[in-house]
């Protein structure tokens, strides 16, 4: 039996119809294709009307195939597949055409756009013929959740998620969580105490039934899909025994050996070899560094076993490996920032008195290594004039092309701190002010109106080599005033580099281990930057925070409480939809070649030594056709990308090609290569 297609062309207001004859192409269609018995054009198809128009004419014409005319299926296929539905047609036997993104709008002839139209119209009406009934499968999903990373994001995630009554693994490869936000002083622009708004969570955390923290761990091998993941995670030894440690620091007090903390102190404070990274640690145990401790180094000491009171140091402990089965997984592995000594003309490194911003946090905390004074680097001297230079490392396309979003705000942050600690006369020199949030443009008059001083340009060097008399023992900020047009030497006693927002030199690594896939830049890649920013290409795998691209406190808050909303969602209805439009290998056929094994980009492909073949996890599957092309014994198949189907779409295509046979090309299969 002949089947009864119906035809839809979306105006999509003047997005189609402004360059295609839409009319002329709904007409053609109902009078010249084959099997079409309705043919219509509407304003907007994927409106309620629209849809409407659709369900009605599958109940009273008896539709057996629909094929839409309109914008990319990347958009809408699934609004017309679920009209289909509604309509009780299954939804794989309807078939898009983009007649906008790939005519309309890349068409400027009117005539040419509207026979493209028609050719694009034809090919889905041929192909839709052979599509076959795909019924989507159901896979349960487990309700515990993993989040990587123990940042703001990470430590959001992992409440939203508990305190919803779901089990949570949190895993942070430092011996505490925190993040950087346990670094600062000061939030902008509200200048709250950091420290006051992170140690809460940061208790809830320890103390949540519902989470598990494994600090002082990594994730080592996830396999698995969305809803059945299993992850093995290492956790390093401490050298501590956690269950008997109290946290009372007399192991710390004792030992001998202090060490430069170019972690958490970002290198211009002191700790012991033994040590916990800040007071409010979250766990309290600490943690023997082996490349530092002098038992590791020299075989003597153990000055902290024998202190401890509750003999909990362990000098033998080994790392240890926990494999948990998790439903979802949320990464927010957070950032890393610049390395300023890449750029030399700015001095860091060679002269004593240039910061990076992170080095100026640790300074003007409270918790800090001056306890809070703002002192250059001798520690006793207050500097009389500042110097903050932005933008050093972003937007610079010799190392990082992008705005890292909260460079301005925190030399705002540091300018207010400079001047009422110091009472120092402050100078910014920025590429442009891009205070772009929430009360960030107050903050930015507030300091105009505190006499910070404001100069346009991008610097050029910072040196010690005096000109004048009044430079001498200063140090020099060369910059071009572009809004005057005129160069300046501002001599100052100390200058502070913003220093930019990068992607964790293993992102990319990690990337692989999960599965998901990072932007040039290095920053892990969303499912959609707009309409999806924190679920990934991989099901079940989500993003939030600073690993996604740069973003303030405010910001990855919101995106961890997302993706936590994202997977209860996901726990909620017990069980995830698998999309039916995957491959399948042909056992009879496969050769175990392995060739597909090593091509899948989603590693959805395993070898099975028994029977020497192939085979395919459908719930990892995503249906893009590479193992499907790749094949060299034709073994693999791609469900609603059979053979027939895409050599009918272009025959379609090819309708108004005269080479005989009525008309239309022939287009024939390929023999299949021996393997």
């Amino acid at each position: 039996m002949a089947e009864r297609v119906g035809v839809y062309i979306c105006h999509c207001g003047s997005n189609i119809a402004g360059k295609v004859d839409v009319e002329d192409v709904s007409q053609w269609a109902g009078e010249e294709l084959d099997n079409v018995v309705v043919s219509r054009d509407y304003e907007f198809m994927c409106s309620s009307l629209g849809q409407e128009l659709i369900e009605d004419d599958i109940k009273n014409e008896g539709l057996t195939r629909v094929v839409v005319g309109a914008c990319s299926p990347h958009l809408h296929e699934r609004t017309f597949r679920k009209a289909c539905s509604n309509a009780g047609l299954n939804p794989y036997l309807c078939q898009m055409a983009s007649l906008r993104e790939q005519v309309s709008w890349v068409t400027e002839d009117e005539a040419l756009a509207t026979a493209k139209s028609k050719a694009m119209i034809s090919g889905a009406v041929e192909r839709v013929q052979l599509h076959e009934e795909l019924e989507p499968t159901e896979v349960p999903v487990n309700p515990n959740s993993l989040v990587v990373g123990g940042g703001i994001a990470g430590i959001q995630t992992a409440l939203e998620l508990a305190n919803s009554g779901n089990p949570v693994f949190l895993v942070e490869r430092e011996p505490s969580i925190g993040g950087h936000m346990a670094q600062f002083d000061k939030t902008f622009p509200t200048l709250d105490c950091s420290a006051c708004i992170l140690t809460p969570n940061m208790s809830d955390i320890s103390s949540h039934p519902n989470i598990t923290l494994l600090s002082y761990s990594e994730v080592e091998e996830v396999t698995g899909f969305v809803g059945n993941f299993h992850v093995r995670i290492r956790k390093k030894a401490r050298y501590v025994i956690e269950e008997d440690c109290t946290g009372c620091g007399i192991c710390i007090e004792k030992c001998p050996k202090s060490v430069i903390d170019d972690v958490f102190e970002a290198g211009i404070g002191y700790r012991k070899s033994i040590y916990r990274p800040f007071p409010q640690a979250v766990p309290k145990y600490p943690v023997i560094d082996t490349e530092t401790c002098i038992y590791f180094e020299k075989g003597t000491c153990k000055a902290c076993e024998k202190f401890c009171p509750t003999n909990a140091i362990d000098f033998e402990q080994k790392d240890t490996y926990i494999d948990i089965d998790v439903g979802n997984i949320i990464l927010a592995t957070g950032y890393d920032t610049f390395d300023s000594r890449k750029i030399p003309q700015y001095g860091y490194g060679r002269l004593a008195n240039v910061f990076t911003s992170l080095e100026f946090e640790r300074l003007c905390n409270a918790a800090g290594p001056t306890d809070g004074k703002i002192v250059l680097r001798d520690g006793v001297t207050t500097p009389k004039s500042v110097a903050i230079i932005h933008c050093v490392g972003s937007r610079d396309t010799r190392f990082n092309a992008h705005c890292s979003a909260v460079c301005c705000m925190s030399a705002l942050k540091f300018g207010h701190l400079v001047i009422e600690k110091t009472g120092a006369e402050v100078h910014s020199f920025y590429t442009d002010m891009r205070p772009s949030f929430k009360d960030y443009e107050e903050f930015y008059h507030r300091l105009l109106d505190e006499g910070m001083h404001f100069t346009r340009g991008r610097v050029a060097e910072v040196t010690e080599a005096a000109l004048q008399p009044s430079e001498e023992g200063k140090i020099i900020v060369q910059v071009e005033d572009t809004l005057i047009g005129r160069q300046r030497r501002v001599p100052v006693d100390m200058v502070i580099l913003m220093t930019a927002l990068e992607p964790k030199p293993d992102a990319r690594e990690v990337g692989l281990k999960f599965g998901i896939s990072c932007s040039m830049a290095g920053w892990f890649t969303e499912r959609h930057p707009k309409l999806d920013p924190v679920a990934t290409m991989t099901d079940g795998i989500f993003i939030a925070g600073a690993c996604q691209g740069p973003k303030d406190i405010p910001a990855s808050v919101s995106q961890g409480a997302a993706a936590a909303a994202r997977v209860l969602g996901m726990i909620m209805k017990g069980a995830v939809e698998i999309e039916p439009i995957v491959a399948t290998i042909h056992e009879e056929k496969c050769s175990g070649c392995r060739i597909c094994n090593t091509l899948c980009p989603f590693n959805a492909i395993d070898y099975v030594e028994d029977k020497m073949v192939s085979v395919i996890n459908q719930a990892l599957c995503k249906g893009c056709g590479t193992c499907v092309a790749a094949c060299p014994a034709q073994a693999i198949s791609g469900a609603h990308f059979s053979n027939e189907q895409i050599f009918a779409e272009i025959e379609g295509l090819l309708f108004d090609v005269v080479q005989g046979n009525g008309g239309k090309t022939v287009v024939e299969e390929p023999e299949a290569v021996p393997a």
